[in-house]
């Protein structure tokens, strides 16, 4: 696929997307959607060990083009159901279940739906000047894209409600003191900072990472017996791979280990 509305690479096992509407602040349209699935099942197919998602230019994502769903004078209205269905939900379900870690670098804005896809990735590093806005309560809609999923497992109830009710503006650093993202970096120090983790990943046992991912993210559906026993069958499985293998021999050897994500 030829992209217009993203940029897509594959470098030294570090798969990075960006969001390429700048002058829109990267918010979505119908073709920003398809070309995101195009790239995220290239992610999958390929060798990339961690995926990093930005935005180009000032913002991170503004959530859905208003342009794109313009309600006619008159009208009583649009159905947002199948947009929602199509494109959203399919999207926040690739990116928790992707098996390699993501990096969010939130490097502006992130509001809408453009804040939630933000915390459905991994890790989340924001810039000091970015903020996150659910701004679905001020177009009389509630938080989509996994919102009212995600928010109250971050922050709790009490900050969820606040967050989605009034729609006020949060803060990368009050986002980080919340525990809503991992960290709040200087506008400076983004670039390197997500370079320099993304760097860590690719070269980390990527198998390993995808198990711990996939068990933590689906913990809340389990009991803790259950919880337990999906770690026994995960460490059954990872004990049998060539990254535990290799983490012991460098481990037992005193020398830094190579794993192959195998």
């Amino acid at each position: 696929m030829s992209y217009e509305t993203i940029l897509y690479g594959l470098d030294r096992g570090i798969a990075r997307i960006t969001l390429n509407r700048p002058d829109k602040l990267n918010s979505f349209n119908l073709r920003m959607h398809e070309e995101l699935r195009h790239a995220l099942a290239s992610v999958k197919a390929s060798a990339a060990r961690v995926l990093v998602l930005t935005g180009a230019g000032r913002g991170f994502c503004a959530g859905q083009d208003l342009a794109d769903r313009a309600v006619a004078p008159g009208a009583q209205g649009v159905d947002l159901g199948d947009s929602i269905e199509k494109n959203y939900n399919p999207l926040i379900l690739t990116l928790h279940e992707l098996p390699l870690p993501i990096i969010a670098a939130v490097n502006g804005v992130a509001a809408g739906a453009g804040a939630n896809i933000a915390l459905a990735c991994d890790i989340v590093i924001a810039a000091r000047s970015a903020s996150f806005v659910e701004a679905f309560s001020k177009l009389g809609l509630v938080p989509d894209s996994g919102g009212t999923w995600s928010l109250p497992r971050l922050v709790g109830t009490a900050r969820a409600l606040g967050l989605a009710l009034l729609g006020d503006k949060l803060s990368a650093e009050q986002a980080a003191a919340w525990g809503m993202i991992w960290q709040c970096v200087e506008d400076a120090e983004l670039a390197a900072t997500v370079e320099a983790l993304a760097l860590r990943l690719a070269v980390a046992p990527t198998r390993g990472l995808a198990a711990t991912k996939a068990a933590i993210r689906s913990a809340w559906q389990r009991s803790l017996p259950e919880q337990l026993d999906l770690e026994r069958d995960l460490q059954r499985e990872l004990g049998r791979s060539a990254d535990y293998a290799e983490g012991v021999a460098a481990f037992t050897e005193k020398r830094a280990p190579n794993f192959k994500g195998r």
